[in-house]
């Protein structure tokens, strides 16, 4: 069975286009803001992408363009004012960003209550320990993905291909959350086939086009295919070979249309999350 994170993803986004009504009722407009600094023409597609999703859900989008050559410190300082912002929930800045900025220090100068991206070390330290704190929305919307097969998640034997701050780490520990049994796999990793083909859960976010062919997949699997890759004709293909996989998997993404449209729309989630605090407090 195919997982449509298309489908999935319009699901979710009406369940927050209704809260955000309840929390109109309240005076409270969730708001994001969203930094592009130069003009790299997929992260202006992105940023657009985002922009209507916010206007589909009832979102405050606010996008904020810079020039190329922007400092890191007249960077830091816009963060700064938008951190005291009542008006903005969260803050993402667009990667990556020109030479002369550090995304480090960018990432660390976001307040954690605004970090919808969840990069930020403390809310990175928080998912590490079990705390409550802001999840990277990839990986957030690849748990979606997963657990709207219905099948149990404890238990299983979950193997995650690639170890990106990310992606890989913050899925492998959300597995771990729901009592999987997960192994984190990447370049230096031996005898990667053999350690796939036991996988209940596969997550494969390693960057290589069609790497993960059908003799990886065990009977029975659901696989989760992060990747997006350009071949020379054009065509856009995941890190796993689809229809070989397809014939072992039970169930599985496609690409595009998987992981995909679930990015956004966990970053509108977290959006959510943030405006509903600010209600409480």
């Amino acid at each position: 069975m195919i997982i449509d994170g298309k489908a999935i993803a319009k699901m979710k986004r009406e369940e927050i286009a209704k809260e955000v009504a309840k929390l109109n009722a309240k005076r409270i407009t969730p708001g994001l803001a969203v930094i592009l600094v130069g003009d790299d023409p997929a992260s202006q597609i992105y940023v657009r992408n985002k922009h209507r999703a916010c206007k589909e859900t009832g979102i405050y989008s606010r996008e904020i363009t810079l020039a190329k050559d922007t400092s890191e410190e007249d960077l830091l300082a816009l963060i700064d004012k938008l951190n005291a912002d009542s008006a903005i929930d969260g803050i993402l800045v667009q990667l990556p960003l020109p030479k002369q900025i550090d995304p480090d220090k960018v990432i660390e100068r976001i307040s954690p209550h605004k970090d919808v991206d969840g990069f930020h070390p403390v809310n990175a330290g928080a998912l590490l320990t079990g705390q409550e704190g802001f999840v990277s929305c990839t990986p957030l919307g690849i748990m979606e993905l997963i657990k709207s097969t219905g099948q149990e998640i404890s238990g299983k034997d979950a193997v995650v291909i690639g170890r990106s701050n990310i992606v890989g780490k913050p899925v492998a520990h959300l597995l771990l959350r729901e009592n999987a049994t997960v192994t984190i796999c990447h370049s230096r990793t031996r005898d990667l086939k053999s350690i796939c083909q036991r996988a209940d859960i596969l997550v494969a976010a390693i960057g290589k086009a069609e790497m993960i062919t059908g003799d990886y997949i065990k009977e029975g699997a659901i696989v989760i295919d992060v990747g997006i890759n350009r071949l020379e004709s054009g065509k856009v293909v995941g890190d796993v070979a689809f229809e070989e996989a397809s014939k072992k998997a039970t169930y599985i993404t496609p690409v595009p249309g998987g992981v995909g449209p679930m990015t956004i729309t966990m970053l509108l989630y977290n959006t959510l999350l943030s405006a509903r605090k600010r209600a409480k407090d």
